[in-house]
């Protein structure tokens, strides 16, 4: 089975003339995948007219392509529309398949080409697991055009996938499906003949915990609908409500407006948890943001900017480990970067704080606003056009690490600030050597 595509796939073996319907008995999911271009909901940058991955669809120059984005997004989806009609279509996971299989797929594509000119759509899931020795054994039937690579990863092929297969293929990113697109899929679910035809009315707070829930992630939202909706049918029900999506998901829709209350009061708690050095309550209203279904996007930048806030130099590595976190919620995003949010999270509550970066930054913000923005002292001007010297500029700078100390007296402020204070280090974590050491710099750059 596909974890990371938009529906799971059947397990028969497919058609030549394509991928086999599934039957009234196959999951939700499975039997509401898209048939067509037109049917796939997000994704709008690669499906507009003339995007290449539409021209591949509707008949383009064949062409290997990486399919890159989070868990249901419609990575499967599209490779069984790139198989088309008259295309055999094979799928193999990198979880179970060796060099063997490959190679078995590769001689039977092979004699499909030659025997009646039929192209074999090769689709990999979760391609980034294969090792370079299997990345390799595909490169002669993708370059030959033996096979039609379509291969899907949650983890960005150019670090994951060897770079001969890269420079090979088509790379598209897929991108999370928004709260409205979950809403056009469960709509369709709900009233199409494929679906739940219309045997149950999806009240509007079932549809927002089932968006919530779905976290972008289109087959996670129809297997919770369908279970919510077996569930109402065996109480003779007719009506889907928030409760009934509780009861049949295990695990509670979490009352969580984005855009309300709840969304400000969570975040709120959540910053001021990691200021006040409590991990734990940090770690509870994390969790609580991430099973409601919040951006991981927006959980990453309140980090980063906590880390230079309430930490900065106490502990400069918070900075550096809350960016890092944010790139792995672009890179991987979820469920996977929940960790790195974890781990930042923690790190950032056990760190000692400081709030010296914001008091020093704000302080010389202050002054400008207020005016003070004397000129630069002519020592410091750019010197580097023709003249320069002329104007006075750069004459008498004298360069610190010529000095034997790196250090040297020297005014550096515009006149009216000179012996000016903003940053005022304090003694805790990392920044107690910098208060020690502070004083003395400033006498010497000052010649005190």
């Amino acid at each position: 089975m596909d974890p990371d595509g938009l529906f799971d796939i059947d397990e028969a073996p497919p058609t030549a003339a394509g991928v086999d319907q599934p039957g009234a008995t196959a999951p939700l999911a499975a039997r509401m995948r898209p048939r067509t271009l037109d049917e796939v909901v997000g994704q709008a940058h690669l499906l507009r007219p003339g995007a290449p991955l539409r021209r591949l669809v509707e008949g383009g120059t064949a062409a290997s392509v990486l399919l890159y984005g989070p868990p249901g997004t419609g990575k499967t989806t599209i490779a069984q529309l790139l198989a088309g009609e008259g295309r055999h279509f094979v799928a193999l996971s990198a979880l179970s398949s060796g060099v063997k299989d490959l190679r078995a797929v590769i001689d039977d594509a092979r004699r499909r080409r030659d025997r009646s000119g039929q192209v074999t759509v090769l689709f990999i899931d979760e391609v980034h697991r294969f090792s370079k020795t299997q990345q390799d054994a595909l490169l002669g039937a993708v370059e030959d055009r033996i096979v039609l690579l379509v291969g899907a990863t949650t983890e960005n092929p150019s670090f994951s996938v060897v770079s001969a297969l890269l420079s090979r293929s088509l790379v598209l990113q897929l991108q999370p499906l928004s709260d409205d697109d979950i809403r056009v899929l469960l709509r369709r679910a709900v009233t199409d003949e494929r679906g739940l035809a219309g045997a149950v009315e999806l009240r509007p707070d079932a549809e927002d915990a089932l968006v919530r829930l779905a976290a972008g992630d289109a087959r996670r939202a129809l297997t919770a609908l369908e279970a919510a909706a077996d569930g109402v049918a065996g109480t003779d029900g007719t009506t889907l409500d928030v409760e009934a999506v509780e009861r049949a998901v295990t695990e509670a829709a979490v009352r969580y407006d984005r855009q309300g209350d709840q969304h400000y009061d969570v975040i709120s708690a959540f910053i001021k948890s990691i200021r006040g050095s409590d991990p734990d309550a940090a770690l509870h209203y994390l969790a609580r943001m991430l099973v409601a279904g919040e951006d991981p996007r927006f959980i990453a930048r309140r980090l980063m900017i906590h880390a230079s806030e309430d930490i900065g130099m106490a502990d400069p590595t918070a900075l550096l480990v809350a960016t890092a976190a944010a790139q792995v919620v672009q890179l991987v995003g979820m469920p996977e970067c929940r960790l790195a949010l974890a781990q930042a999270t923690l790190h950032l509550a056990t760190a000692p704080k400081s709030g010296s970066v914001i008091q020093a930054i704000d302080k010389a913000m202050a002054d400008v606003r207020a005016g003070a923005v004397g000129p630069v002292p002519p020592h410091l001007r750019d010197g580097h056009y023709a003249g320069a010297q002329k104007l006075g500029n750069a004459i008498g700078y004298r360069h610190p690490l010529l000095d034997p100390s790196g250090v040297l007296a020297q005014q550096y402020p515009p006149d009216d600030l000179v012996g000016r204070n903003y940053y005022e280090p304090t003694a805790r974590g990392a920044e107690r050597a910098v208060a020690e050491r502070l004083p003395r710099l400033r006498r010497m750059v000052r010649g005190e």
